[in-house]
C-alpha cells in the first residue's frame, strides 16, 4: 500500500509541478508581451499586471503541496536541530501535525468565501477573470499540501525513516 501511495503521490507532484511550471509560465510570457507593447509599441495591456499576480498565486499556492513534500517549509528549527535523535524527530512530527492541521483549517474556512465568489460571479476589474479561479488556488494549495505531507509521513513511517529522510522524489 505503501508503494502505491508512493506513486500517486509521484504522480500528483507531477501534474503540480507541469502546472505551476505553465502558471509561471503565462506569467512570464504576459510579461514579456507587455513590455514589447509598452517599449517598442507604445501600447500597454490593462490587464496584464492583475493576470499576472493571478497566475503567480496559482503557482505559489500549488507549489505550496510540493515544500510540504520535502519537508521545507519554513519553521523555527534551530533549537529543535541541536536536539537528540529521539526529540527531534517527534518535535518534527508534532511541527508536520501542526501544517497539516493548520493548512486543513484554513482551507475549509476559505471554501465559503471562494463559494460566495462563484454565486455571485465576482470578477477582476481590468482582465474581468472571475475572482473564484485564483481565490480557489488557496485552499486548493492548502488541502494539496496537508495531503502531500500525510502521504510524506505514511511513507516514511512505513519505511522505518524519519523526518529528515524523504520519500524518494
Amino acid at each position: 500500500m505503501k508503494e502505491h501511495l508512493l506513486r500517486c503521490a509521484n504522480a500528483l507532484i507531477s501534474v503540480i509541478r507541469v502546472i505551476a511550471g505553465l502558471l509561471l509560465a503565462a506569467s512570464v510570457g504576459v510579461n514579456f508581451v507587455n513590455i514589447i507593447g509598452r517599449y517598442f509599441l507604445s501600447v500597454s495591456l490593462s490587464w496584464a499586471e492583475e493576470m499576472m499576480l493571478f497566475l503567480m498565486v496559482g503557482c505559489v499556492f500549488l507549489g505550496a503541496g510540493l515544500v510540504g513534500w520535502s519537508g521545507r517549509q519554513v519553521r523555527m528549527d534551530v533549537v529543535v536541530s541541536l536536539l537528540p535523535e529521539r526529540p527531534r524527530r517527534a518535535f518534527e512530527l508534532l511541527a508536520d501535525i501542526a501544517l497539516i492541521a493548520t493548512s486543513l483549517a484554513v482551507a475549509i474556512l476559505a471554501w465559503p468565501v471562494v463559494s460566495m465568489l462563484a454565486g455571485f460571479d465576482e470578477r477582476s476589474e481590468a482582465a474581468n477573470i472571475p475572482l473564484v479561479i485564483p481565490q480557489a488556488m488557496v485552499p486548493i494549495g492548502l488541502s494539496l499540501m496537508a495531503l502531500l505531507v500525510i502521504i510524506r509521513l505514511i511513507v516514511e513511517r512505513g519505511a522505518g525513516g524519519h523526518p529528515g529522510e524523504r520519500p524518494d522524489r
